[in-house]
């Protein structure tokens, strides 16, 4: 697809004026009013579970953060150990799932009515969706990955500087690419069928209805929307303690605070909080979607001066390549779980891609709840090569400038881009890596607040969304609830190991959101079978009319006349 060009691919036509699909459409329509689809205040049994949990979690961190390092160090290691294989399996499923669904007889149907017209143009969209997945993350391993990757290889990865270079790239493509957004689609995919086709509540639950029926909206139901929640919470603390830690190190870099440490990162929080608060109590939308653009204006910037100050061509280069060398080794990064490198893998697998698988299950409900939300009037073939092809693409071209001209500087200079021990870091490698002058520092730090801010923002509205039954707009002493609970985790996490913390609690909380996910994926194709078969019962009773109104012109005359053989007919 490209930007504002129609895709080939056109929607299932209806047809009959009205077909088993529409018209169950229309039955629904009126029982959207009824209780199935009732938009409620925050479930108990939905925000308690989850608050609980968060809570329980946190004060622990808090007031036991030595045991809760031990703690969660052990946690992780145990998971790791039994089930990063695990992760690594049903992450390279979701991409096959995809894929079929994509290119599948499943990909025309449309997500909305069978006359809905897509509500964004693509260029907007493709904007949207890279904005959706483009976080604070990107900001923070942006230089310091694909450069960890060089100067401390995946075990089992050896060869020359240019070859370690490559594979370092590769691997960072691999956790950003294809793989993440897959993970999305899976969400965002349910999530819109449900809400434009069925006209159902933004609310994971009923992703899962065509499976589960009315016990979505019972204790099955809110147990999903409980899970989900969590994992939403976990992801975006996630996401702002690691935008905690760089907004640090860059303070110290600006010469602003020396040396700052967890206290230092505590008011960091509180101050940001203050001004998440403020705008959701405000309801200052306007003021957010200003911010949001202001991001993408500023991260785009800040890549054209890197592409442009540095060696441009080199760049270009780099880029095209490094995108040949995801693809010729796609199946077998995608099935590596570092099986024979030992203690060594393991520690590396926990640190890395069982993290970002962990990460992006987390995420998902957050971003699906987005994607699905801007994505009415297209089909599922669009919305799922939109999704996977083109952030993809962006993400890539993001890693391969910054990280890619990091890796340059640290090949022509040795020990130029790592620190005293050899080591990479991870909070200071961007700062580090901006050439020249406080301007950019202090630019990159805005960047990153403002980051901060909207996922904040945006992470309390979502979290609202789930906890009210799918409530679009959820009061505002619900979103300054989670806004609390997420700043109080964040801090909780950073006091009890920093980034290993942050790590841990994104692989523990995938785990069961992970197997929502697999169900997800069955009701998809349930749902999907359904439509066809609707449609497919339509255009044959179509096919049998048109024969029955036919029948006698085109039979039955035939027949009384018969065959006549060229010496029979008349002269």
């Amino acid at each position: 697809m490209t930007a504002d060009t129609p895709d080939s691919s056109a929607p299932l036509p209806s047809p009959s004026a009205e077909t088993p699909a529409s018209a169950s459409a229309a039955k629904t329509t009126a029982s959207e009013t009824a209780a199935p689809t009732r938009r409620t205040g925050p479930g108990l049994w939905v925000v308690g579970p989850a608050a609980a949990v968060a809570l329980l979690f946190s004060a622990f961190a808090i007031f036991f953060p030595a045991q809760a390092e031990l703690f969660f160090g052990t946690i992780q290691a145990a998971i790791v150990d039994g089930f990063s294989w695990y992760y690594v399996l049903i992450t390279s499923f979701f991409v096959a799932f995809c894929l079929f669904l994509g290119f599948s007889r499943y990909g025309d149907i449309k997500l909305g009515r069978d006359d809905d017209e897509p509500e964004f143009s693509n260029t907007a969209w493709f904007s949207l969706l890279f904005a959706a997945g483009m976080g604070v993350g990107l900001v923070f391993y942006g230089v310091s990955e694909p450069l960890s990757h060089f100067v401390a290889p995946k075990p089992g990865v050896t060869g020359p500087p240019a070859e370690l270079a490559q594979s370092a790239l590769t691997q960072t493509y691999l956790h950003w690419g294809v793989h993440a957004w897959a993970i999305y689609v899976v969400v965002g995919l349910a999530l819109a069928y449900a809400i434009h086709r069925r006209r159902r509540p933004l609310s994971i639950r009923w992703a899962l209805e065509p499976v589960l029926g009315r016990r979505v909206r019972g204790g099955w139901g809110n147990a999903i929307d409980s899970i989900a929640l969590v994992g939403t919470l976990f992801g975006v603390a996630t996401s702002l303690g690691l935008g905690v830690m760089q907004i640090s190190s860059g303070l110290d870099s600006a010469g602003i605070i020396e040396n700052p440490g967890i206290l230092e990162q505590i008011v960091i929080i509180v101050v940001i909080t203050g001004g998440v608060l403020f705008s959701v109590l405000s309801g200052v939308t306007r003021g957010m979607k200003w911010l949001s653009t202001t991001n993408l204006i500023l991260a785009a910037l800040l890549l054209l001066y890197v592409l442009f100050v540095g060696d441009t061509v080199y760049l270009l280069r780099e880029w095209v390549q490094s995108i040949g060398a995801y693809l010729q080794n796609f199946i077998g990064l995608s099935f590596s779980v570092s099986a024979f490198q030992g203690q060594a893998g393991q520690e590396w697998q926990a640190a890395w891609t069982a993290f970002y698988w962990g990460w992006w299950i987390s995420w998902a409900p957050f971003v699906g709840v987005f994607i699905a939300r801007v994505s009415r009037g297209r089909t599922v073939r669009q919305f799922v090569m939109g999704v996977l092809i083109v952030p993809t693409l962006l993400g890539i071209l993001w890693f391969a400038v910054l990280g890619g001209s990091a890796l340059k500087l640290e090949m022509d200079t040795p020990g130029s881009m790592t620190d005293a021990s050899g080591g990479v870091d991870l909070q200071g490698a961007l700062f580090q890596h901006l050439p020249g002058t406080m301007v950019l520092t202090i630019g990159a730090l805005i960047l990153i607040a403002i980051f901060f801010v909207t996922s904040a923002d945006s992470g309390a509205l979502v979290m609202g969304m789930l906890a009210t039954g799918g409530n679009p707009e959820p009061s505002r002493p619900v979103k300054a609830l989670f806004t609390f609970v997420t700043a109080i985790l964040a801090i909780a996490l950073l006091i009890a190991g920093g980034l290993v913390a942050l790590q841990t609690a994104a692989i523990i909380i995938a785990l069961p959101f992970s197997i929502v996910m697999l169900l997800i994926c069955w009701s998809t194709i349930v749902a999907f079978r359904r439509e066809r078969a609707a449609y497919d019962r339509a255009r044959r009773a179509e096919f049998v009319d048109e024969i029955g109104e036919r029948y006698g012109l085109e039979v039955e005359e035939p027949n009384e006349r018969g065959i006549r053989l060229p010496w029979m007919r008349r002269r």
